[in-house]
């Protein structure tokens, strides 16, 4: 049997103070194809304890009937309540780490340590390593065995800016994830389009632009781990 990983945010605010947190439909996409397919999945947060819920993601307009069920259900709210910390993880294999995003990630996920262990470690086992949306921020500073940044090389993509500026949102975000990712040597590439699917892969690494890839990004994260 297949085990994923899924990791989550913990921040529920921007600086301002402006409510922020997981993008919803970027963890319920993957964790439903991979229950379909019989894996075992399990839901991790940087702190553990509470998800907290991009409240932008609930909007009728970007609620997908698959997340809207989802979020409807008493036992997945219960698992999102009670995710378990990294620490707790530490020390366990996956057969894939899968960051899922959300602006809350650009607090917590780009210097968490034990955020940047467990990628590493798995990375340099061989194990698949998949980030969607700001998630792809988790990435940034995680540095390989012999010093060199993950992504340094590796075709890579993200949120990009101009989609901060069609979300609203670049007066409040802590950084440029695009121009960050490109710093670090990745090689960033973006769909023609914004605010369209897009999934890049790259070896064992497999990044999604924005949340309009979730559903692609769950087909491909699957059909990659079963090869």
């Amino acid at each position: 049997m297949k085990k994923i990983l899924i990791i989550s945010t913990s921040n529920s605010n921007y600086d301002s103070g402006l409510e922020t947190g997981l993008w919803l439909s970027e963890l319920t996409h993957i964790y439903s194809e991979a229950k379909k397919e019989g894996f075992e999945v399990t839901i991790a947060s940087i702190k553990g304890g509470n998800i907290p819920i991009d409240p932008e993601s609930l909007k009728s307009f970007v609620l997908d009937k698959l997340s809207k069920s989802l979020w409807e259900s008493p036992d997945f709210r219960k698992e999102l309540g009670k995710s378990i910390s990294l620490q707790e993880v530490s020390d366990q294999q996956f057969d894939m780490v899968y960051l899922a995003g959300g602006h809350g990630t650009m607090y917590d996920f780009p210097n968490d340590e034990s955020l940047q262990n467990i990628i590493r470690d798995h990375f340099e086992n061989g194990k698949k390593v998949a980030a969607i949306c700001h998630g792809v921020g988790g990435l940034l500073n995680v540095k390989l065995s012999n010093g060199n940044y993950l992504i340094q090389g590796k075709m890579i993509t993200g949120f990009n800016w101009f989609e901060e500026s069609i979300a609203k949102r670049k007066k409040e975000v802590p950084f440029n994830l695009e121009a960050a990712l490109k710093e670090r040597g990745a090689d960033y590439t973006k769909a023609l389009i914004p605010m369209t699917s897009n999934v890049v892969v790259d070896g064992n690494i497999i990044t999604g632009q924005n949340p309009f890839s979730s559903i692609e990004m769950a087909k491909v994260v699957i059909e990659e781990l079963k090869k």
